[in-house]
């Protein structure tokens, strides 16, 4: 237990050898400021962190409506008591899952800005796209899962992923407000706006990761910020 966040873990359950990434996005999400130790908190976190990141694969693999409770336990390495112990059902890990993944996506990208020396409206905005694009292309997985798998799950999962979407336009909405203040030729963006920029972000990539796949979402990282930058500059003209 004491290596269980290694980038690279194997558990064999039921003769399967089953695989899961110690530097995932739920790992470094749920690991406790003591690390991988051997404290139960660990271990809870642990399982958790497993079975989260089986979820997405499952879901990425098959489809929401597909999956089962058997599938996530397999992938993950836990027993159906564990994951029971965790989660009413396959419907709340699945909920769990795609808002633990989406928070911990938004907070690196929070913490990239908060990094910077002084940064402006502009650089700030560049970090954080850079971790948002990056996040998604180098977990596939998840990046389905935010983006085309959650409108499947149902109403409670749709109305989970508008609440996500919010939490964005919240981060917009104070990006604007600084780029008011460092520009006096740039106004704050309406909410209307900076909702139409988040759905249309969200559109983009998703039809990135449809077509090209989401190890390609990175390649539209300049273009996303020519949108962002587009609207942030224009919206005075507009009004």
């Amino acid at each position: 237990m004491t290596t269980e966040g290694n980038a690279s873990r194997r558990r064999r359950r039921g003769g399967r050898v089953t695989r899961w990434s110690g530097d995932s996005l739920f790992f470094r999400a749920l690991e406790p400021e003591e690390g991988w130790d051997e404290s139960r908190t660990a271990v809870w976190a642990n399982q958790r962190a497993r079975m989260l990141d089986a979820m997405a694969r499952a879901v990425a693999a098959k489809g929401y409506a597909r999956v089962s409770v058997a599938d996530v336990v397999q992938l993950a390495g836990v027993s159906r008591r564990t994951f029971y112990e965790q989660f009413r059902d396959k419907e709340d890990c699945f909920l769990v899952a795609y808002e633990t993944g989406s928070e911990a996506l938004i907070g690196e990208m929070l913490a990239a800005v908060a990094r910077l020396e002084n940064p402006d409206w502009r650089t700030r905005l560049r970090a954080s796209m850079e971790v948002y694009t990056a996040t998604l292309a180098a977990e596939p997985d998840l990046a389905r899962v935010f983006l085309i798998d959650v409108l499947g799950a149902g109403p409670k999962a749709v109305e989970l992923r508008r609440r996500v979407y919010e939490r964005y336009v919240e981060q917009y909405r104070v990006l604007s407000a600084l780029a008011a203040e460092e520009d006096p030729g740039i106004a704050p963006v309406p909410d209307l706006f900076l909702r139409a920029l988040v759905g249309g972000i969200g559109e983009l990539v998703q039809a990135q990761v449809l077509d090209h796949g989401a190890e390609k979402v990175t390649d539209l990282t300049a273009d996303l910020l020519a949108l962002v930058t587009a609207i942030f500059e224009g919206t005075a003209r507009l009004r």
